[in-house]
């Protein structure tokens, strides 16, 4: 398979979120609600300083001529300051690839993607993610691309409420 990785374009959102969607149900059963999610994403492409998204791109040669380019996976960057290193890590998150496209590098495309503009940008000084414990697949493949468990537990504290009072999901 041959796989293109792009930036995400504001047209992008919806496909973003609807992945976003499945990803949490797939990985923690949670149902997120669509139009937050949605808008999340539309702000995380608007402003940079938010989020990078990327899209795994198919790429097929059809009828010898013409090439038919099909979304196939996404990952979210954002940026975390560490003192300690006086520089970013680069968080990896939001990272989905369509069911039919597993197992196919297409992740792996992503990260490299990622890793390769990490190393040509100035301050960086890692790649981090973040993976449920039983979710042996993805943790095999991030082993494999030469990430290490980094030894923290992530925890949480959640003090934000959606715009109906809800709490977040």
């Amino acid at each position: 398979m041959t796989v293109r990785i792009r930036e995400a374009r504001a047209a992008d959102a919806g496909l973003i979120a609807r992945w976003n969607g499945a990803m949490a149900m797939e990985t923690e059963h949670k149902q997120l609600d669509p139009e937050r999610v949605r808008a999340g994403v539309e702000a995380g492409i608007a402003d940079p300083a938010k989020a990078r998204y990327f899209i795994a791109m198919h790429e097929a040669v059809a009828a010898g001529r013409e090439t038919l380019s099909t979304p196939v996976g996404t990952l979210m960057l954002t940026r975390e300051w560490s003192d300690w290193r006086n520089g970013e890590w680069w968080w990896i998150q939001s990272v989905y690839v369509d069911e039919a496209h597993r197992r196919q590098g297409v992740f792996a495309a992503l990260y490299r993607h990622v890793e390769q503009l990490a190393r040509a940008t100035d301050g960086v000084v890692g790649l981090r993610l973040y993976a449920e414990r039983g979710n042996a697949p993805a943790l095999a493949t991030y082993g494999a691309l030469g990430m290490v468990d980094a030894g923290y537990a992530i925890l949480e504290y959640p003090i934000a409420t959606t715009p109906t009072g809800k709490e977040p999901a």
